[in-house]
Parts: C-alpha cells; sequence; structure tokens
C-alpha cells in the first residue's frame, strides 16, 4: 500500500522475517512512520526475547492479528522501497517452489551489509541512589561504567572475566543499578574519499597566478600549489576545481602534510568528502567493438529469430566458438533499447575472465556481483541497480536476487553446470530456473549456452519447447584438440609409470616446456591424497563427526574433513597400533602439484582449487599469471573446466576419468561427458591444434569414444533412453528428502514412518528408500535418505508437494522423532 495513509486508522505491516518460519509475522507500524513506510522497506522489529532482527514488509493492512498481541516496529531504515515488488513475488515463487520458508529466501537474498546487527549494552542508570546496596566488586564494575559510558557485553568480560560476568550483571540489574538495552547499527558505510580543492576566490588565471607569486617565500606550501595546478591545468579551473583532488594525492610525493594541513588552515585550500564507488570508476581507454564471424553473426540472427517466437533458446556451441562475442552483441542492441541485462556465470573462475573483456565494451555501465566481493561492495551493485546506475550485472547464482525490474535479456552461460545449484543452506535454489521464472515473470527472453548441454535443457529444446541454434565452427577456424586415451594397466605393466604419470603424459609435458608451451593438469579431486593408511593393521583415518576419511593436506600438514571442516595433525605414528608404516592413498591436486614440482624443478608450477582460492582476489591471481605466461602447468580441478580461454595452452591431462564415469549416481555419465567435453576445450586455440591425454584403466568405454568424436548428439539419444528406461529427469522431478538425527535409530525409524507415509499415498514406483546417506554420517548426525520421482505429465507435483510437507510437519511434531531433522531438495542434483 502506497501513498498516503489517514492517521486516525491503525496500521499493521506484514514482515517477512530472516528467520524459518512458514508465514510473515505482523507488527503494528507507530503513528510517526505511517507517512512513510512502504512495501519492500527494511525495518528493525523485535522477534523472541531480546532479539532485533531486520525484516522486509510484505504487505500493509488495518487487520490486527487474531492469535497474538501485536509488537510495534522499532525501527524504519529506508523510506523507498530496497526490495522491489518483482523480487517479492520471487521470493514467494522460490519458497513454494523449493519447500522452504520466505524468510531463509530473504535471508540469503540480501546482502548481509544490508542487515543491521543488534548489540546489548551496559550503562549506568542515571535514577540509581543506593550505593549502599552494592558490593565491592559491583562499584569496582560501575567505577569502569562512569569512565566508558557504556560497555558492550564482551567488553564488559573483558574488565570482568567470562566466569563472573552473568552473576554480576543480573545482581546489578536486580539492583536497578544499571540498564541493559539494544544498539541497532546499520552494517553498510559508503566509501568515503578526502578531497581538497582552492577556495572559489583563486579559480581565475590571475587570481591563481598571483596565489603562487604570494607563496615565493614558503617553497613547500608553493609546490603543494603547483602539484594541484599538474592535476586541474590553470586554463580549466573554473570548470574542474569544484570537484577537487584527492587529498591521498598530496601524501605520495614530495609535497609534505604539514604545508597542506597549513594551506586549509589559511583558508587557500578547503577539505570535503565525497561518496565513492569502491569499484573505481575508470572506463577503457578507447571503448572495444565486437566484430562477429560470419558463423557468429548467422548464429545471432538465428537467435533473434527464434526470440520472436520462443522466450527461451538454447544456443549449443562447441567449445572455442566464441558464445561470447554473441552474448556481447545481443547485450549491446538489449541496452540500446532501454531494458536490463543479467549475465550469470556458473564460477568466479569464470567471471574474472570474462569480466575483464566486457568492461572493455561496456565500461562502467556495467556492474560485477559475486560471493568473493565484501558485503560493501555488494551493497554499492545492489543500490546500483536500484537507482539505475547499473543497467547490466555479471554474477554469479545469487546475483538472480538483485532488485532488477526490468529486464530484457538473462543469459545463462554454461547453463549445465551444478554450481549454479545451492546445497547448504536453504533455499536450495537452481540459479539457472529461478533466472527463467524471473525473465518470464518481466517478459525478458532468456538464452541458455553450453557447449554440452543439461539433458533437461536439450529435451525442452528437442521437443521444442526452447528454441535451439547450433554453432560448430571454432572462432577463428581453430581446429578441435586431438584427444587420446592412454591405457594405464598396460603402462604399469610396463612399469612405464612416474607416480600417477603415464610415460606418455610425461613426454608431452617435457615436450611442451621446451617449446614454451603451457599444460593443464585436471584432477577433480583436492587435497594431497584422500586418505591416510597404516600398512601393518590397516588403520585409515577417519572425520571424527562424519562417516568419511580425512583427506591429508601436505602444505598446511594436516588432515581435514570435507564435510565438515574438522581438522587433525598429521600423525607421527598409527594411532592404532603405533606402526611408522603410514603411507597416503591416492592423489588429489596437491599431490600432483608437488610431483610435477619434484619430476620438472624448472617449471613454474600452480595450483588451482578451492584451497588456493579462498581469498578475494586468488582467482584473478592465478589466471593472471597463467594468461601473462608465467605459469607453465597449472593443476587444477573442475575450476579449471569453466569456459576459460588461454592462447598458450596445446596439451590438456586429464586424470581419474574412470571416477568420473562410475560414480554411484545417475547423473555420472551426463557429468562426465560435460566435464572431460569442457576441460579438453582448454586445449588448442586458433593456429594450433591442441592435445588430450586422458588416462584410463579402460580404453574401450563408449563414452569415452564419443568425447574423442564430440559427438554430442550420440551421447544424448543413448543417455536420454535410459533416462526414460529408469524414469528419471527429464521425465520426472527428483525430490531429494533427507532424515537427519545424532541417533542412529531414530534417524532410521523416523526416515521409515515417513517413508511408509508417502508411499500409501504416492505408490512404490514414486517413492524410493529410505537408505543410508552416501555420507551415513555427518556433523555427528546420521542420514537417510528418500527420494521423491514424480512425473510431470501424469501428477499434480505442486498437490505432491503439499502433501509432502504436510507428513514433514506431523512427523516433526511426533514425541517419538523429537530432535529429528529433515532437509528437503527439489530438482536435487
Amino acid at each position: 500500500m502506497e501513498g498516503l495513509f489517514s492517521v486516525e486508522t491503525t496500521y499493521f505491516a506484514d514482515v517477512i522475517l530472516p528467520v524459518p518460519i512458514p508465514r510473515m509475522f505482523t507488527y503494528r507500524v507507530p503513528r510517526n512512520f505511517v507517512e512513510d513506510i512502504k512495501v519492500g522497506a527494511r525495518v528493525i522489529v523485535e522477534f523472541g526475547k531480546n532479539r532485533v532482527v531486520t525484516a522486509v514488509v510484505g504487505r500493509i493492512h488495518n487487520t490486527p492479528p487474531a492469535k497474538y498481541q501485536a509488537k510495534y516496529i522499532l525501527e524504519l531504515l529506508d523510506t523507498e522501497p530496497l526490495i522491489t515488488k518483482q523480487q517479492l513475488w520471487l521470493f514467494d515463487w522460490i519458497a513454494e517452489y523449493y519447500m522452504c520458508c520466505v524468510g531463509e529466501v530473504m535471508n540469503v537474498a540480501v546482502p548481509s551489509g544490508l542487515k543491521v546487527t543488534s548489540q546489548s549494552r551496559i550503562q549506568l542508570n542515571p535514577d540509581f541512589d543506593h550505593p549502599e546496596l552494592l558490593e565491592a566488586n559491583e562499584v569496582d564494575f560501575l567505577e569502569i561504567l562512569k569512565n566508558q559510558t557504556s560497555l558492550t557485553y564482551d567488553d564488559a568480560i573483558k574488565f570482568v572475566g567470562e566466569t563472573n560476568i552473568n552473576t554480576l550483571i543480573k545482581s546489578l540489574i536486580g539492583k536497578h543499578a544499571i540498564i541493559m538495552y539494544e544498539e541497532v547499527k546499520e552494517k553498510y558505510k559508503p566509501k568515503i574519499a578526502k578531497k581538497v580543492r582552492l577556495k572559489r576566490v583563486y579559480e581565475g588565471v590571475e587570481e591563481a597566478a598571483n596565489l603562487i607569486d604570494s607563496l615565493s617565500k614558503n617553497a613547500k606550501q608553493q609546490l603543494v600549489i603547483l602539484e594541484y595546478f599538474k592535476q586541474i591545468p590553470l586554463h580549466q579551473l573554473r570548470e574542474r576545481n569544484q570537484h577537487g583532488v584527492d587529498k591521498s594525492f598530496f601524501t605520495q610525493g614530495e609535497t609534505s602534510d604539514s604545508s597542506l594541513n597549513k594551506l586549509i588552515e589559511k583558508g587557500i585550500l578547503e577539505q570535503f568528502e565525497v561518496v565513492v564507488s569502491r569499484f573505481g570508476d575508470e572506463m577503457p581507454e578507447e571503448p572495444v567493438t565486437i566484430q562477429l564471424t560470419d558463423a557468429q553473426q548467422q548464429a545471432s540472427d538465428e537467435i533473434l529469430t527464434n526470440f520472436q517466437e520462443k522466450d527461451i533458446v538454447l544456443l549449443h556451441g562447441i567449445t572455442g566458438s566464441g558464445k561470447t562475442e554473441i552474448y556481447i552483441d545481443l547485450i549491446q542492441k538489449v541496452l540500446d533499447g532501454g531494458s536490463q541485462v543479467l549475465f550469470l556465470l556458473p564460477e568466479i573462475a569464470l567471471t574474472t575472465q570474462i569480466v575483464v573483456r566486457l568492461k572493455r565494451v561496456f565500461g562502467d555501465r556495467m556492474g560485477v556481483y559475486h560471493s568473493k566481493f565484501s558485503d560493501n561492495e555488494r551493497v554499492e551493485v545492489w543500490k546500483g541497480v536500484l537507482d539505475g546506475r547499473y543497467q547490466f550485472v555479471v554474477g554469479v547464482r545469487s546475483a538472480v536476487f538483485l532488485p532488477m525490474d526490468n529486464l530484457g535479456l538473462v543469459i545463462v552461460d554454461e547453463e549445465h553446470e551444478s554450481s549454479y545449484k545451492q546445497y547448504e543452506p536453504a533455499p536450495r535454489y537452481h540459479a539457472r530456473d529461478v533466472g527463467i521464472m524471473l525473465g518470464l515473470k518481466q517478459g525478458a527472453k532468456i538464452l541458455l549456452g553450453s557447449a554440452t548441454p543439461s539433458l533437461e535443457s536439450y529435451h525442452q529444446a528437442t521437443t521444442g519447447k526452447y528454441g535451439l541454434v547450433t554453432l560448430n565452427q571454432r572462432y577463428g577456424n581453430a581446429q578441435l584438440p586431438d584427444i587420446r586415451l592412454i591405457d594405464l594397466k598396460a603402462e604399469r605393466k610396463a612399469k612405464n609409470m612416474r607416480n600417477d604419470f603415464s610415460s606418455v603424459l610425461c613426454q608431452h609435458i617435457e615436450e611442451n616446456l621446451a617449446n614454451g608451451e603451457q599444460t593443464i593438469i585436471f584432477q577433480n579431486r583436492r587435497g594431497y591424497s584422500p586418505y591416510l593408511n597404516c600398512q601393518e593393521c590397516n588403520w585409515i583415518g577417519e572425520c571424527e563427526q562424519c562417516a568419511v576419511s580425512l583427506t591429508y593436506h601436505l602444505n598446511s600438514k594436516e588432515l581435514r574433513c570435507h564435510y565438515c571442516g574438522h581438522k587433525e595433525e598429521i600423525p607421527r605414528a598409527c594411532p592404532a597400533c603405533g606402526s611408522g608404516k603410514i603411507r597416503t592413498v591416492g592423489f588429489g591436486t596437491e599431490k600432483l602439484e608437488d610431483d610435477l614440482r619434484i619430476m620438472y624443478p624448472a617449471a613454474r608450477v600452480q595450483r588451482m582449487d578451492l584451497d588456493t582460492t579462498r581469498t578475494k582476489n586468488a582467482y584473478q591471481n592465478i589466471i593472471g599469471e597463467f594468461e601473462q605466461g608465467n605459469t607453465d602447468i597449472l593443476v587444477g580441478t573442475q575450476m579449471i573446466s569453466k569456459g576459460l580461454d588461454f592462447d598458450r595452452v596445446s596439451l590438456v591431462g586429464i586424470f581419474d576419468a574412470d571416477r568420473m564415469i562410475h560414480f554411484p549416481d545417475f547423473r555420472a555419465a551426463e557429468r562426465a561427458f560435460q566435464m572431460l567435453t569442457q576441460v579438453s576445450g582448454r586445449a588448442g586455440r586458433r593456429e594450433k591444434k591442441g592435445l588430450v591425454l586422458i588416462q584410463t584403466n579402460n580404453t574401450q568405454q563408449s563414452l569415452l569414444h564419443k568425447v574423442i568424436a564430440n559427438d554430442y548428439l550420440g551421447y544424448y539419444q543413448d543417455e536420454i533412453k535410459e533416462r526414460e528406461g529408469y524414469f528419471y529427469p527429464p521425465f520426472t522431478r527428483i525430490i531429494s528428502v533427507t532424515v537427519k538425527h545424532e541417533e542412529h535409530d531414530k534417524a532410521e525409524k523416523a526416515s521409515q514412518w515417513l517413508a511408509n507415509v508417502l508411499l500409501e499415498k504416492l505408490g512404490k514406483a514414486r517413492v524410493l528408500g529410505p537408505e543410508k546417506a552416501m555420507v551415513e554420517r555427518v556433523r555427528n548426525k546420521f542420514l537417510y535418505d528418500i527420494v521423491l520421482k514424480l512425473e510431470k505429465d501424469k501428477l499434480n507435483i505442486k498437490a505432491a508437494k503439499v502433501f509432502l510437507q504436510e507428513k514433514i510437519d506431523e512427523l516433526m511434531t511426533l514425541r517419538e522423532f523429537r530432535g529429528v531433522y529433515v532437509v528437503v531438495d527439489v530438482d536435487a542434483v
């Protein structure tokens, strides 16, 4: 409800709270907020006992809640909505579709920099007048408070000690000596730059010249003014002086702080502050224009033709075909038409390289949004979209939540990537599918791009629901790489292996190093080795909280659980039998990196995986080093498969292909084909044909031969028959239900109870399980999985979800299953 309110009427606001409750909560609107409060604005409310949270107004009305007394809204943070109506609709859709609470969606969607923090503070009660009631330690504490005005709870602990603080505070509150209150602060702080400028009286050329002469007896002050005129020439003073010069400029050269401050004191210069962007406003020296090849132009024209009849188009372009240039051409057309564009990418690693290319074309019209940005940086992009500064945003999955309300185009690059799926916490959404819904809601067109489309998307295209455009020609007529299989059985039999490297791979790495060309080594497992094993008693290091082995990390000298983060020191002897015969088993990226450094000491080896890319600029630095030729061999996980283009890469070595193909998951073949094809696509660019070597124990696997032939269609036809025969997506929707509890029996019984009630309604063909999860115990909780396979064309899936939620709610209320936790993952991947 917007516009003017009648102040005689009592108003209430239903607000979305950042907590997992199934509906909005109603609060009373204070009279002084009535004129300003709007749907989509943030408010501060008290929820529960002494808990202050940031909520978002979802509805304004005149009806008080029937079952509880409405508390007052404590504070109104925005006079204009920070969340648009389009976003509120999207929050509701995600909550309903992915079976979670709208508050969970809001909590993930809104940058933490836009949420306020609440902190308890302690101050003296000004009305306290009974010092005779105080103990000695209480008198001492009140003396500290007199000097400090107020203290946070954490500060009080420093003075008193953690063991005594609660007793002391409780006693002082009981004697009315102190007051505790909640101090609420907004996290986001704009970046402030300090600047200086000449007073207006010196803006004329003659006045400025006279100023320089007047300072001839003070060389240091004169130097400051001369440096100022280097930044703003005399003939531009009247136009540019009011914008000033960064104060920091005068602290970097020969000028001194004292001279600068003296000129400010004299009234010659004045200091002022401005809010500046954290991203800088530097434009490229010359905007770059994109020239499409004939094949790219034809693909672009076909996409536009398809858009006349279809809202969604799949661009199936082989690796290296130049899909990015086509995207740029389409983005330019949409921006010129006055609409917004959202460009989704699956990984920050890919974002880094593409952003540089896009910046050269779109400059500061483009915003970038991903999780490696600080809270404040993400808030600036959010607000930049709201105020129209950014018409075009490139981002990873969380970018679907930005406040865009005039979308003309949504691009989802590498649409097949599982990185678009959020696993923890709820909502467990898929950004590709949310991006599609967001685009359709706003009347935008959606372009999905991939060299290896997901079976679901390709099926939609072949059945006519999506448009389909195919690009089979590599950019600049570059050739697809040669892909060869290396028989590991034969290599081991001939004793040709060097560590985990075949002689063939070693030979080509050596040739590459000699020729000054680059190599990529792909192993989709990080760490030094999967686990440690005692050769005497067969002990294996396992996590205390999860039913998995601990991964050995050499660089950090620790055993680490990749599920819960638990860490242990590496044992010097076997904890079970005391033997010193502890060996590493298997290998990860860290071991391959270590082996390569030993085998080729002169080579410059880098590693790119989750462990080496935790810091904000780590991706950029590693990719930058590789692009500039400062790295000879790059070892990495799936991060290196994501469409990165490197001109000097002529060799790719692939490890553990068999493990990918035979992983116990119905998508294993799909993921293996996609991964192997994408990684292979990193080899060879333009004039040089690349080479890909896949190490395998079974050279006869048909999937590997389809990768060699770049036969996506043949792979798709085989896989789609299996999916249909075994009742899997795209013919069904998969809902995974995981039941958790710290006691094994309780988790098992609860999962069996839930499976039984689902079976009664849905039947055996639709309910699988319960079964122990692939990793049976995580963070000290036992896990049981139930899988629902729901047909798209024969079943009301929305009604099935409602039934499932009712039964989960019923389970949670049963006394025998107290403490059981249920996680629902819709469209599990």
